[in-house]
């Protein structure tokens, strides 16, 4: 169908508005990214390596002991909490995030702006790394302020997160403000149309592999966790996090900044809230409504005098919005078997033979695995399905990703009934079993090509679905998914214990074949894609008063 690539905007020749047949027939291809997304993707560069870089850390920090050199076991640790209240505290943390940023959202929406909302926190965000540092240095740790201040760290880090998490991505969306295709002539001397919302996708595509790029911070900090210790490995990310700040700061002026108009999630939350009301009041003489979300209608009522704050065509998007968001359903499965990788699979290389390296530097598989695929994915194999006229679409590719995490955990179940099998040690007490932590390779490759598949597509799908006006609302139901999934990780914390880790992943395992397959079943009929001929940025809102475009709070989740 459409080849993509990218090509050099000339603003100065006269753009051409494309026929519906050159629409069809020219090649698509992306705009020039401008400068502000370069700058405000290097910020989510330095939020992500402060971020990663403290999350790879504090599986070991709360579940072992400070090691005692002289009796060859030298797992890095300093709390001694164990394995259960370490994967209870990182589960809790990811729930909190996940709360904080739909708050996030509404905040920036209702009162400050993105902008604004994402400088606040990340000041809050800083304070927590502060509070982290000190409280992780030795003298610290040895008279009891360690554990209470990582819990008052994680507060300040959760809050902060979700300032810039729901934020960040949609801040920087609104620095492109083009929303209709033209007909240009390339460098090439071809005729190609320039889509507003191919561009959109590479930005974030873009933005995906750098969230990607600075997870692998972890690398460097779990070495000087392991080499020096926790104190100096959270030093690094502290400073790194400066260069958020500056970068945010010193582009203030050259920023897209749209000012708050009202928060739609509270008003989807309100109309919602009436919907059910109004139910309860009128269900029994009103003739049956198609939707609940009828009952919120003005032209529903005709001798009432009820007073909304929105019209119809406001509910309206709002079901369509919640019709776009269904495809989330399953999703707080995936997560619980993606959010394995911060916690369980790291204490599970602790009982393997990691030879030089810290057991919690082995996660970095999965974003090394992604920054190698992603580019491949969106520039050779997709354009080349398109091209052959293969239908692979959106459906059939977050079904895929279903599979991929189903056969991930899967091998984490094998890769566990092996440890036991070859010399289980359960308290952690003795040096590693002779198990190569290579074993784990596969687990993480199989998350990483789920990610792919199945969390970059599904919100693509749902931002294209959804009414422009609706976007914040279709990512706050993705980050309901990711507090469900956290909630659900406290149920399956009785069993992230040995010997019953084998059950959890294979119980996992099976969950999630069986949710994927209940997924194409449900959702196989909308045969869903997102096609390169659209005419408009999926995510774009025309305001009035200044004529530009704004993104509405949206984000790509950090697993």
């Amino acid at each position: 169908m459409k080849n993509q690539s990218s090509i050099t905007i000339n603003e100065s020749i006269d753009e051409v508005e494309p026929t519906n047949e050159e629409i069809e027939s020219l090649p698509h291809v992306s705009d020039r990214i401008p400068v502000n997304v370069w700058l405000i993707i290097l910020c989510e560069f330095a939020y992500g390596f402060a971020y990663y870089g403290l999350n790879g850390q504090f599986q070991n920090y709360i579940q072992f002991p400070v090691p005692d050199h002289n009796d060859g076991h030298h797992q890095p640790g300093a709390l001694n909490k164990g394995q259960t209240i370490a994967t209870s505290l990182t589960t809790f943390f990811r729930f909190y995030s996940a709360l904080t940023s739909m708050v996030g959202a509404i905040v920036a929406d209702q009162y400050m702006g993105k902008y604004k909302t994402i400088v606040i926190s990340c000041f809050i965000y800083i304070i927590g790394l502060l509070i982290l540092l000190l409280t992780s240095i030795p003298q610290s740790i040895s008279i009891g302020l360690g554990m209470p201040g990582l819990i008052i760290a994680m507060l300040f880090l959760g809050l902060g997160t979700g300032g810039i998490k729901s934020n960040i991505s949609s801040l920087m969306a609104e620095q492109y403000t083009r929303k209709k295709p033209f007909k240009k002539v390339s460098k090439r001397n071809i005729e190609v149309i320039v889509s507003p919302s191919i561009t959109t996708e590479s930005m974030f595509h873009y933005f995906y592999l750098v969230v990607s790029a600075g997870s692998l911070a972890s690398i460097l900090t779990t070495l000087i966790e392991k080499y020096h210790s926790f104190w100096l490995s959270y030093l690094v990310p502290f400073v790194v996090f400066f260069i958020a700040i500056v970068v945010l700061l010193t582009g203030r002026h050259r920023y897209v900044k749209i000012p708050p108009t009202g928060s739609l999630l509270a008003k989807s939350f309100n109309a919602i809230r009436t919907a059910f009301v109004l139910r309860r009041k009128y269900g029994k003489t009103l003739p049956r409504m198609a939707s609940i979300l009828d009952y919120s209608k003005l032209s529903t009522y005709t001798s009432t005098k009820e007073n909304f704050n929105w019209d119809d065509t406001f509910i309206e998007n709002l079901k369509q919005a919640f019709n776009a968001s269904k495809i989330f359903l399953f999703f707080p499965i995936y997560s619980l078997c993606t959010n394995q990788i911060h916690g369980n699979l790291i204490s599970q290389a602790a009982q393997m033979n990691t030879g030089p390296l810290p057991n919690d530097v082995i996660n970095n598989i999965d974003p090394l695995i992604t920054i190698l695929l992603v580019p491949i994915f969106n520039k050779a194999l997709y354009p080349m399905l398109r091209k052959m006229k293969i239908n692979f679409h959106s459906i059939l590719r977050i079904t895929i990703g279903f599979y991929m995490v189903s056969v991930g955990m899967a091998w984490t179940a094998f890769v566990q009934s092996k440890i036991y099998q070859t010399n289980p040690d359960f308290n952690f007490s003795n040096p590693s079993n002779n198990l190569n932590a290579a074993w784990q390779i596969p687990s993480y490759c199989f998350t990483a090509l789920s990610h792919i598949f199945a969390s970059i597509t599904a919100l693509e799908y749902a931002y294209v679905k959804a009414p422009s006006t609706m976007k914040s609302v279709v990512t706050s139901a993705y980050f309901i998914t990711h507090a469900l999934s956290s909630a659900m990780g406290f149920v399956l914390l009785p069993v992230t214990v040995d010997p019953k880790l084998i059950w959890m992943y294979t119980a996992l395992a099976c969950v999630a074949f069986i949710a994927g397959t209940l997924f194409l079943i449900c959702f196989q009929p909308r045969n869903a894609v997102v096609h390169v001929k659209e005419v408009e940025v999926p995510v774009a809102i025309e305001q009035e008063k200044d004529n530009q475009v704004t993104f509405p709070t949206l984000s790509f989740v950090e697993d």
